[in-house]
């Protein structure tokens, strides 16, 4: 049975604008790519042609993968979601009790993840690890530069923008 993909609305609305584009504008793009490449003459020396045919095969594949992720996505309704415990679809502002900064973050599914804008993956060890705590809570995740420990600030509404507006 494939692996279920949990997004939240938004994540759901991204990949569909993402395969929507690959589908039109990029396989369109690809195929002038290939065309002019062809006009070259020789295919057995013409490495535009073998970079744009490279280029269809990455394309088609991504295109392929977010249909298999659409296929198998769980939209989590985060008007459901409460504010006691964090859960995937939490949004939250934690603080590192080492560096003594302070960041949110929103738990999502891996497909959806992107830690640069504060989207932390419920499979990662971050993720994992604030899975079931509570406000107030203080959790210490084992990460490959050793032992970092959060302690959980805030779980917002479901309303609150924060980063992601």
């Amino acid at each position: 049975m494939p692996q279920e993909i949990l997004l939240t609305y938004d994540g759901l609305h991204e990949l569909q604008a993402e395969l929507e584009h690959l589908k039109t504008v990029g396989r369109k793009e690809v195929a002038e790519k290939i065309k002019v490449a062809l006009s070259f003459g020789d295919l057995s020396e013409n490495s535009e042609y073998d970079e744009a045919k490279s280029e269809q095969g990455k394309l088609e594949a991504r295109i392929g993968e977010i249909e298999a992720m659409l296929e198998n996505a769980k939209v989590l309704d985060e008007d459901a979601l409460g504010t006691e415990v964090i859960h995937v679809g939490s949004k939250l502002k934690l603080k590192d009790l080492e560096m003594g900064e302070t960041e949110d973050y929103q738990i999502v599914g891996f497909a959806q993840a992107d830690p640069d804008i504060g989207l932390i993956s419920d499979e990662s060890p971050v993720g994992k690890a604030l899975l079931g705590h509570r406000l107030g809570d203080t959790v210490e995740v084992e990460v490959p530069a050793g032992v970092i420990s959060f302690e959980v600030l805030e779980i917002y509404p479901n309303d609150y923008k924060g980063r992601w507006s």
